[in-house]
């Protein structure tokens, strides 16, 4: 067995304990294997060893490898922040946007009437140095979301201040999840998905109701 594929069985059995002493099913966990840096070789063992969900943060990055990996063997996951010159790539190279956090990047996906499931990223500890919308600003993004036809909105986004002790996390998570629930009731939507945790603290997001978790780390070993 591969480095990759041990690294996977040991990262799948982490998501089913959590999800064990949470009560959820482990099916309801989708597992994004975080790419960034990892050369299309490596990314390519980790599809043969099961993993069915890529996450990338550099659009010419996730290009050189979606060309030499094919598009279609997974779902493509854009996690990184998206420059406003970089949107017209999102509807030809990614399934998922995780990181809409701006009204204008609604208005310019829908344009290429191509479906495209998006995810708001919600910077909900407030960090300056961190991208992502506040709550104010995730209200007047929920209001165009729920005008559109292409764009599907599908859930919401955030990355918890890091800390060394994962159970700090928790009431960012927690918050997010609180947060997804009171978009849905005010704005008409259906969203489903929250994107958080992530190598080290993956299992608290599990337990505050995570239904994607992104693992890179965890997965591919310490970037260079």
């Amino acid at each position: 067995m591969s480095d990759i594929a041990e690294s996977l069985e040991a990262v799948r059995a982490r998501i089913r304990q959590a999800c064990e002493a949470a009560g959820r099913d482990p099916g309801d966990v989708r597992l994004i294997a975080a790419a960034k840096t990892v050369d299309a070789g490596r990314v390519s063992e980790a599809i043969s060893a099961g993993v069915r969900d890529i996450g990338e943060n550099y659009i010419q990055e996730a290009k050189a490898k979606i060309e030499a990996i094919g598009p279609a063997r997974v779902r493509w996951h854009m996690i990184g922040h998206v420059q406003s010159n970089k949107i017209k790539y999102l509807p030809a190279l990614f399934d998922c946007v995780h990181t809409v956090d701006r009204p204008d990047m609604l208005d310019r996906l829908e344009r290429y009437e191509k479906p495209i499931d998006v995810l708001f990223e919600v910077n909900i500890a407030g960090e300056p140095s961190k991208s992502g919308a506040d709550i104010a600003g995730l209200g007047k993004i929920m209001e165009k979301a729920r005008t559109l036809r292409y764009v599907r909105p599908s859930g919401l986004m955030t990355m918890p201040p890091f800390t060394a002790d994962p159970e700090d996390a928790r009431p960012f998570f927690r918050r997010l999840r609180e947060t997804l629930a009171e978009m849905n009731k005010k704005y008409g939507l259906d969203m489903k998905e929250l994107s958080m945790g992530m190598s080290s603290d993956f299992e608290i997001a599990i337990e505050e109701g995570a239904t994607m978790v992104r693992v890179g780390t965890a997965l591919f070993g310490e970037r260079s």
